[in-house]
């Protein structure tokens, strides 16, 4: 059952997965949430658990960076390992003044540039949605974060290019409603629209492109937990 990515057994996967990009990110997640937590993978560095929460069987695993290393893990944990559902629970860059640092955006659609998309079905622009019922959820969450106001829903734009630096590009996103910019999302719903899967992101405002504001390493690995009861709301049907 192994594959080139991921060195498990059938049945090692949960239905359900969460997907931060960081490796020891997915770790930290996994000791916080899963009871009688496995590593179930460990190749290349990227671990995968599989434990139970709240009752229910639940895997973590990371995605790494960028729409290349999401599409392969996502399609060999949907294609090889049963997996259904999969929340990607990452940090994006605001471009608009309606999300402020440490918000969540539950990403309700992701555009993007980037070449897969192009190749993926040549010659229509692909649109990239979550699971609508999975956002839905998500949206209508009772999370501390929700109650102050700082869940917003919304499009994200999914880009190749970290540090490529583009003022024009971001103030025409913004102004057609899109919330930040990111790397995995477009990959992660294309992958689940052509696996027949679901799939949802999450995301919290790390940085922000208009004020200059950006939280420091430390602050991103300890504001996940508002983005992360949104995901696991998404996924409680």
């Amino acid at each position: 059952m192994s594959t080139a990515h991921i060195s498990a057994d059938a049945g090692d996967f949960a239905p359900d997965v969460l997907m931060p990009g960081d490796p020891y990110r997915a770790r930290n997640m996994a000791a916080q949430l899963l009871d009688d937590a496995r590593v179930v993978s460990d190749v290349r560095g990227i671990q995968a658990y599989t434990g139970t929460h709240a009752g229910r069987p639940l895997s973590v695993m990371a995605s790494g960076m960028g729409s290349p290393s999401a599409t392969i893990y996502a399609t060999e944990l949907v294609r090889e390992f049963g997996v259904r559902r999969i929340v990607r629970v990452g940090t994006a860059g605001g471009i608009t003044s309606r999300v402020g640092l440490r918000d969540v955006v539950v990403a309700t659609a992701a555009h993007t540039d980037s070449a897969m998309t192009a190749s993926r079905i040549p010659g229509v622009h692909f649109s990239h949605t979550p699971s609508f019922a999975m956002a839905a959820r998500a949206v209508a969450a009772d999370t501390a974060a929700a109650r102050d106001g700082r869940v917003h829903a919304g499009a994200v734009f999914t880009s190749d290019h970290f540090y490529l630096d583009r003022p024009d590009l971001n103030t025409a996103l913004a102004a057609h409603g899109t919330l930040a910019i990111e790397m995995e999302s477009a990959a992660l719903y294309a992958v689940a629209a052509a696996e027949d899967a679901e799939a949802l992101t999450v995301v919290t405002i790390s940085d922000h492109l208009l004020t200059r504001e950006e939280l420091t390493s430390d602050d991103r690995a300890q504001s996940f937990q508002d983005a992360l009861e949104v995901a696991l709301a998404a996924l409680a049907d």
